[in-house]
């Protein structure tokens, strides 16, 4: 009686399964990064000289953002809301904080009366200090 032999041993990787775990991933990275953005979006308005706003980042910053159609939105929540129900809004997210910054993002085309109306609002809702968020101009852009 004749032994068998054992098969060769496979000395391959079998990257099928591997291509089709980070062909998932990067599906659900696709699906989720959207929703991942802060507030609602806007092209800001580019500057030469922009002071970086960390605190802008924050899980818990407060962002008004005007767009271009001159609608309100507050964040955290991304709500819409008109601009004379701000104060109230804002009012009830500075409770308890020591740190009383807003932070205003605008469109580079919504009319300035907007977003005038809407620091007024923020300065009634008794905030400290207003930070304006801009875009950097880029060094080939400018020139």
């Amino acid at each position: 009686m004749e032994k068998k032999k054992a098969p060769a041993t496979m000395s391959d990787i079998n990257v099928t399964p591997l291509v089709d775990v980070m062909l998932v991933l990067l599906i659900i990275f696709m699906v989720i990064t959207p929703m991942l953005s802060k507030g609602q979006t806007v092209d800001l308005v580019k500057t030469k000289n922009p002071i970086a706003m960390a605190a802008a980042d924050k899980e818990d910053a407060i962002v008004v953002a005007v767009t271009r159609d001159g609608k309100v939105w507050l964040s955290p929540g991304n709500s819409q809301m008109p601009p004379d129900q701000l104060p109230s809004k804002v009012k009830d997210l500075l409770t308890n904080r020591m740190d009383k910054t807003c932070y205003i993002k605008s469109d580079s085309r919504a009319r300035y009366e907007r977003v005038v109306d809407v620091v007024d609002q923020l300065r009634a809702a008794g905030v400290d200090q207003l930070g304006l968020l801009v875009e950097q101009i880029d060094a080939r852009e400018g020139q």
